[in-house]
């Protein structure tokens, strides 16, 4: 794995990391995962209680998320960087609603939080990133079209950077 070539790179890895974590314990100690979130954990399930299956497939999905943002941060994806920072804000909003509307218990936030956060440290982390490359070109140091866009430079003469394509 490499190490992240940007400050958004950071932020998206930090969350790859917790998110390929949270998955992990959720799908192998789901109880405590329940307990941290402020959610109560019975000593036994009513019949047709799904919690366990339900909380199985989010983990799972948390799980794939933290690798897919992970595959993201080592191929410098900048155009999903800028996807979660509108997506995270979406959630935020979302959890937010859900503890403000009783569907969810207060501990909860922290989740809408960690959400919001993360967005907002991403989104600066793009800004940052732009702000130094222009001011990289500005200072005297040339910076190709391909490196300032994300890129590695390394496309043919004449030839479009693909700063947003997976290599």
């Amino acid at each position: 794995m490499k190490l992240p070539r940007s400050v958004a790179g950071w932020t998206i890895a930090v969350f790859g990391v917790l998110a390929l974590v949270m998955g992990a314990v959720g799908l192998i100690w789901p109880e405590a995962l329940l307990r941290s979130l402020g959610f109560e954990v019975p000593a036994t399930r009513a019949p047709g209680d799904h919690t366990g299956t339900f909380l199985m497939a989010s983990s799972m999905a948390s799980f794939n998320m933290g690798v897919y943002y992970l595959l993201a941060t080592a191929t410098e994806w900048r155009a999903f960087y800028r996807f979660t920072v509108v997506f995270r804000l979406v959630t935020f909003t979302v959890f937010s609603i859900a503890v403000l509307a009783d569907i969810a218990p207060g501990r909860f936030f922290g989740v809408a939080a960690w959400e919001g956060a993360g967005a907002v440290a991403t989104a600066v982390g793009l800004w940052w990133d732009a702000r130094r490359a222009a001011g990289g070109a500005s200072a005297g140091r040339a910076i190709s079209p391909a490196v300032r866009a994300g890129g590695d430079g390394s496309g043919a003469a004449g030839e479009a950077p693909a700063a947003d394509a997976v290599r």
